[in-house]
């Protein structure tokens, strides 16, 4: 994860000045016509509520209705590991009017499920909204309290079962990178997004689970269940005394997740432009700060080439490991 503010500092200001004013529609830049947004956004999450996805879009989603002067509406569009939401979001009407947030499941996915399209390269970017560690988290009749306990417990009985929010997730691949790099056999426990997946670990219904922190954190301080491992490359500032993966000796075994707002093909550049200056002011608001602070996501912003960059990177990476990794959609 990167320090708040990092390469997206005056980008972010630049865009804030765009938008300086009352809340009115934003004017398109020269080229465009009229005015957005003249009626309500629709931010699509392809995974249900509950999960860091759904709390990074409703907190957009309230700062910008309050700035823009339009409501900007939550839809979860859930199912295939996240792939019908984003599939609704591909095919949606290039007008500024539906808007994608999805993390790096969309550069995961199209290569575990062997889609017929890589969403990195056919959605276009807006910006990216934030950053956190996966983390590990289990429940406390696993009587484990480290990693390294973790690890020899499941060395000791395989098959340990690890909830997810889906096949195809950056979760599910973190759960067989994990295992390849620790020797041990894991279960996968594929869910249709956070929130059930948390519910049945807090039951005791799955003894582990690899997913954002936003959804743990709290029965991780009620004690109901303890987060043991995080997957950044450094520790998360709110998650101090949580060890990453590779403070507990397993180098290189690292990922960052990202959130952010992607349009559907054929959304002209200018609205592009608009939309991510939008997006950028959201992220300038104290309250969002705040709010994402306290769920362990780091707000990034920056332009949509950044973004692009970053997406289409991924996927090349997850590629590789879901090669080298042997993953498979059961």
């Amino acid at each position: 994860m990167r320090p708040v503010g990092r390469r997206s500092f005056i980008w972010r200001a630049g865009a804030s000045a765009l938008l300086a004013g009352t809340g009115l529609p934003l004017a398109l830049p020269a080229g465009a016509q009229g005015k957005w947004p003249e009626r309500p956004v629709r931010l699509v999450v392809p995974l249900a509520p509950g999960g860091a996805i759904d709390f990074v879009a409703r907190q957009c989603g309230e700062v910008m209705t309050r700035q823009l002067g339009q409501q900007v509406i939550v839809e979860n569009r859930t199912g295939a590991g996240g792939t019908i939401g984003m599939d609704s979001a591909l095919r949606s009407d290039p007008d500024g009017y539906t808007i994608l947030i999805a993390n790096d499941n969309a550069a995961s996915a199209p290569h575990i499920l062997k889609l017929p399209h890589d969403y990195t390269k056919v959605l276009l970017p807006v910006i990216d909204i934030g950053h956190q560690p996966l983390v590990l988290g289990v429940h406390p009749s696993l009587g484990v309290g480290s990693l390294q306990e973790y690890v020899a417990h499941a060395k000791a009985n395989p098959g340990v079962g690890f909830a997810s929010s889906g096949v195809g997730s950056n979760q599910h691949v973190l759960g067989g990178w994990l295992a390849k790099e620790t020797g041990i056999r894991l279960e996968h426990v594929p869910y249709r997004g956070a929130g059930q997946a948390v519910n049945d670990l807090v039951a005791g219904h799955v003894k582990s689970a690899l997913l954002g922190p936003t959804a743990l954190i709290p029965h991780h301080l009620s004690g109901s269940i303890k987060i043991i491992a995080q997957s950044g490359s450094r520790r998360a500032p709110t998650l101090p005394d949580i060890p990453t993966f590779e403070d507990a000796g397993y180098k290189g075994l690292v990922l960052d997740v990202w959130y952010a707002a992607f349009a559907p093909p054929g959304t002209p550049p200018e609205l592009i432009k608009t939309m991510n200056a939008a997006f950028a002011r959201s992220l300038d608001d104290p309250r969002l700060r705040d709010a994402f602070a306290k769920g362990i996501v780091e707000p990034i912003g920056g332009t949509p080439e950044q973004l692009g960059e970053l997406a289409r990177a991924d996927s090349a990476k997850y590629e590789r490991l879901v090669r080298d990794l042997g993953i498979k959609p059961s």
